[in-house]
């Protein structure tokens, strides 16, 4: 039997096993585990010599450690409300305007995400706090819900984000130079979202009123609270580029001084410590679980074979690279309708990056390939948080909003996931506008 056949069983049992609501984790685990045994001869003892160094290999990682600390960072700003803060700068500036609140709630997600690396975090935090202020003002139930749920995709594309440090991880690529390739489209995709609230208003103006004009001295004061929560970004991100901090370094600076900020500004106490420590160790448990289990999996493919044949597969078929490009970024698509982000990355990345990287896309070296992709990827693994049936945001906003029907939430994203397919397809034929800052503070 080909690896490329194995390889397929193994997917479609997984997909068996997802359908039946087992956690990834323990899918991905169980399946890779019966995989390697069948293909080892159907003896278990090699299972169980791989399963004594599997787990240390990959825990003991330095790397990883950046993770809970983007995690605990992100706590203590939501615990800390450094939430609101973005969120009144933002609105003081943009709450005057037809579909401002709105906008200022996406502009808000943003601003979270570049401290936080989650997307449901940042869905669910900004969902709080923008959502009494968008009610308060008659702003329709799909224009909020599906606003902050579109807003709360930035949580993993605005660095940090956990998923570009898990590929860079796997790909054994620079987590600075992931982390500044993300930054143009994460701009572009907040104004892209913002656009279409603007668009929505300008045709329906009654979804979207004005709010009140906000005074300039009450502005700068916003501008004030929030200062401190820019500056805790731009040295995480310049600390981590610049070089004169390494990823780990720069993440554990960046939650310290959200821990600081949060507990001089008085939003937190012993309380939300505790709250925070524990969220960030759940948050970190159930990562790690998912990491092995997409381990195992991905060991018992590599025994397959599998990457490696389709990948000489691939490139023997001469197929256009666009057309397999825009396969793959179709498999995400309907990937997301059954897992999330995280799972999506670890389990496609090792199948995908060799088929990637034996490609000619524009002459691209191998270095911007491999970042391109990797931001492509993530776009495109956003839809799956925000398209159905699984959405896992449009069910977080839509738990916190209960009077709006879930029918209501999908069809209020349907516009911004119309941004999200051009930005996309942007990116894909102007790989120039991920790398721009690489290549300008990396010539």
């Amino acid at each position: 039997m080909s690896g490329i056949a194995v390889g397929g069983i193994i997917f479609c049992a997984l997909m068996v096993l997802l359908v039946i609501r087992v956690p990834i984790g323990i899918a991905m685990f169980s399946i890779g585990a019966a995989g390697y045994v069948f293909l080892t001869g159907g003896e278990v003892m090699p299972l169980l010599n791989s399963l004594k160094n599997l787990p240390y290999a990959r825990l003991s990682n330095y790397d990883l450690v950046v993770i809970p600390l983007f995690l605990l960072m992100g706590q203590f700003a939501t615990h800390g409300g450094l939430s609101a803060a973005l969120f009144r700068f933002v609105n003081a500036f943009l709450g005057h305007m037809k579909g401002g609140v709105a906008m200022a709630a996406i502009g808000a997600c943003a601003g979270f995400g570049a401290i936080c690396g989650s997307s449901l975090a940042t869905a669910a935090t900004m969902g709080q706090v923008a959502l009494p202020q968008l009610r308060k003002l008659g702003y329709s139930g799909s224009l909020s819900t599906g606003a902050l749920a579109a807003g709360g995709t930035l949580g993993i594309l605005i660095p940090p984000s956990v998923p570009l440090v898990i590929y860079a991880i796997l790909t054994q690529e620079s987590i600075g130079k992931l982390f500044m390739a993300a930054v143009v489209p994460g701009i572009i995709a907040m104004v892209g979202y913002m656009l279409v609230v603007r668009l929505l208003v300008s045709w329906k103006p009654h979804i979207g009123p004005a709010g009140p004009r906000t005074p300039w001295p009450q502005r700068i004061r916003a501008f004030v609270a929030v200062a401190p929560v820019l500056g805790v970004f731009i040295v995480v991100i310049v600390g981590i580029y610049g070089g004169w901090a390494n990823p780990t370094e720069a993440a554990a600076i960046g939650a310290a001084a959200c821990g600081i900020l949060a507990v001089v500004s008085g939003g937190m106490r012993l309380k939300g410590l505790i709250a925070s420590a524990l969220g960030t160790a759940q948050a970190t448990a159930m990562i790690f679980l998912v990491l092995l289990g997409a381990d195992m999996l991905n060991t018992a493919l590599a025994l397959s074979q599998m990457p490696v044949e389709l990948a000489a597969w691939v490139q023997a078929q001469q197929l256009s690279p666009l057309l397999v490009m825009a396969t793959i970024l179709v498999i995400y698509i309907l990937l997301g309708c059954v897992m999330d982000s995280l799972a999506m990355i670890l389990l496609t990345i090792p199948i995908f990056y060799p088929v990637v990287m034996g490609l000619d896309f524009w002459g691209l070296g191998q270095t911007e390939k491999s970042i391109w992709f990797g931001i492509l990827a993530l776009m495109v693994v956003e839809i799956g948080l925000v398209h159905p049936p699984v959405g896992m945001n449009v069910y977080i906003i839509n738990r916190l909003a209960k009077d709006v029907p879930l029918k209501d939430t999908f069809k209020g994203v349907m516009p911004f996931l119309a941004s999200d397919l051009l930005r996309i397809v942007l990116l894909l034929f102007f790989p120039s506008i991920s790398l721009v800052l690489v290549r300008t503070f990396n010539p």
